[in-house]
């Protein structure tokens, strides 16, 4: 049984560390001479230096002489750094499964992203174009190396993934395969999901000292290049800042002078993307925020596409992820017939309680299936199939939520801080697949407000899972038509022309979509939606905190009243 130790850090979401169970660290490999590992600067177009680790078969210590295709990872969390002493080394992350494909025949390539670990140069944004060209020029590099064949896959998950999906929309020609996690098709409505930054977009920078713990490249034993790439990274653009300086989707950035979403957002390049000589593979998990992405990633670039249980980028206990990695790229990179390419292209684990099972399709989860819309009831605070009175509840915005954790990638219960409405008792297992789409009928007394709405699962000791969350500022509530493939979302363009304020006490629908899910309540549980105006995760609420805090009224009973439409696959029954 494997057991992953996660270990995060870093200017956004990524695993850093993650050592296997009986894995040898790539030192120990390196001792017992099966992998020859080599470290240097390799200048890209404008002359930077970028540090490149490349791992390869060995036998006695001494790298075979084979040509090998190389699968390649970009990050920014330092390739190779010290920590209290310990050598850490991506190149150990159990997702990445580097160690077996070193094992089967490859060579891996991992390097620092400019004004990141060893690398030198500063980062003028974050999986901006510059990083993407760099990436590219280094595939290019690695397929000119006397080692290669020529042929590069390229993996990630988290800003790892997010690097795959850029530097493959800078078309290196000898890029044939990626296998991407826990990404986005769409920078803004990811990172300013519903009109608002939340979560590691906000926090603050790391200091020098920790691109100061990298370990320098081979020809640099005094560490002397290592301090003068580290001094240029003071260069670097500031992530908070520059995602809170752009609130709409056409904002010009003050520190890129582009509109910056639009360079960093994937669906702008889908044209690279959908290149026929690039094979793809998304992989995300259920309790994971991204996971909405990578899903609409799916429905606009051909590709297999897996979900599973669990957290960001935690490799599930369900099957073997890495494995997985290795059968694409064994039949895409290698060209070895595993038969990948005629199996179902979805695959997604639908949780049944403490079991489930492993679905797979040729048709994306929640697709085809009629959202059931249950009703909000303000009366009596209930949630049911059939459209109650006409009513309404009342609640102003609590800013004092708990502090989140430092990496919060998914909500806890928010019962305490607004309204919840409950259903009766289920009758039989009800199952959901896909997105739930909230439509909230509201009056503000204020121009604007966020919105934030949860489905839960109540057991019946009253224990509570968040199982779907979305969000909405009032102000961005226009519905847009999308530019590329949302399924049967509502799209809320962002743009500053579409952003309206609202009439304080008039009423507006506020239409959004919730994370996705494959989930089974269970019989004799109950489902509730809670309603807040403001999220732990929210790391800015004391410079958006509103005083005195707005006041919402939820309307409910009318034909335009508050709803939830959740995609069960069969119209549950209640006690």
């Amino acid at each position: 049984m494997r057991r992953p130790v996660s270990i995060q850090a870093g200017n956004c979401l990524a695993i850093v560390a993650v050592i296997a169970t009986g894995i040898m660290p790539a030192t120990a490999q390196q001792e017992a001479g099966r992998v020859s590992r080599s470290s240097i600067y390799v200048p890209v177009r404008d002359g930077t230096r970028l540090a490149i680790n490349v791992y390869r078969p060995a036998v006695d210590g001494k790298p075979i002489a084979s040509k090998l295709p190389t699968i390649f990872a970009f990050t920014p969390y330092r390739a190779r750094y010290l920590d209290k002493g310990k050598l850490v080394e991506t190149f150990d992350q159990e997702i990445f499964g580097f160690h077996a494909l070193v094992a089967a025949g490859y060579a891996v390539a991992i390097a620092d992203v400019r004004g990141k670990g060893a690398s030198f140069g500063a980062r003028r944004g974050f999986l901006d174009q510059t990083e993407a060209q760099d990436g590219r020029d280094l595939i290019q590099w690695i397929a000119a190396q006397r080692w290669s064949n020529g042929k590069v896959g390229m993996t990630g998950c988290s800003y790892l993934g997010g690097t795959t999906m850029l530097v493959a929309g800078a078309s290196p020609p000898a890029l044939r395969a990626v296998f991407t996690a826990a990404t986005d098709i769409d920078k803004y409505s990811f990172v300013r999901n519903g009109g608002i930054t939340a979560q590691f977009n906000t926090r603050p920078d790391e200091p020098l000292s920790i691109d100061a713990a990298s370990v320098p490249v081979d020809a640099d034993g005094n560490g002397a290049l290592l301090k003068q790439a580290v001094a240029q990274h003071a260069g670097n653009t500031p992530m908070g800042p520059l995602w809170a300086g752009m609130p709409y989707r056409d904002s010009m950035s003050s520190y890129t002078g582009t509109r910056f979403w639009e360079e960093v957002g994937p669906y702008t390049h889908l044209k690279a993307l959908t290149s026929p000589r690039l094979a793809w593979y998304f992989w995300s998990n259920w309790s994971d925020e991204p996971t909405e992405q990578m899903i609409l990633a799916a429905a606009n670039i051909p590709g297999k596409l897996i979900v599973g249980p669990g957290g960001h980028c935690a490799a599930p206990s369900q099957f073997d992820i890495a494995g997985e990695q290795r059968r694409f790229f064994d039949h895409y990179v290698r060209g070895i017939d595993n038969g990948i390419d005629r199996e179902p292209r979805y695959t997604w684990w639908r949780e049944d309680g403490t079991r489930g099972e492993l679905i797979r399709s040729n048709t994306l989860p929640g697709v085809g299936i009629v959202r059931t819309p249950v009703y909000l009831g303000a009366t009596t605070a209930t949630l049911g199939l059939t459209r109650p009175e006409a009513g309404e509840s009342r609640f102003k915005v609590d800013y004092d939520v708990p502090g989140a954790d430092y990496f919060a990638f998914w909500p806890k219960p928010m019962d305490k801080f607004g309204p919840t409405f409950t259903t009766a008792p289920l009758a039989s297992d009800a199952r959901i697949l896909g997105y739930p789409v909230a439509h909230i009928r509201v009056a503000i007394n204020k121009p604007d407000a966020v919105l934030f709405a949860y489905v839960e699962d109540v057991a019946p000791d009253g224990q509570a899972t968040v199982i779907a969350h979305g969000r909405l500022d009032a102000a961005h509530r226009k519905l847009s038509r999308p530019p590329y493939a949302r399924l049967d979302l509502p799209y809320h363009s962002g743009l500053q022309a579409d952003v309206t304020p609202m009439t304080p006490g008039t009423p507006a629908t506020l239409a959004f979509s919730l994370s996705p899910r494959a989930y089974t309540f269970q019989r004799g549980h109950r489902i509730r939606v809670t309603l807040a105006g403001a999220d732990p995760r929210q790391r800015n609420l004391a410079q958006i905190r509103q005083t005195p805090p707005p006041e919402f009224r939820i309307l409910t009973g009318s034909s335009e009243g508050s709803r939830v439409d959740l995609p069960f696959t069969a119209t549950p029954t209640f006690q």
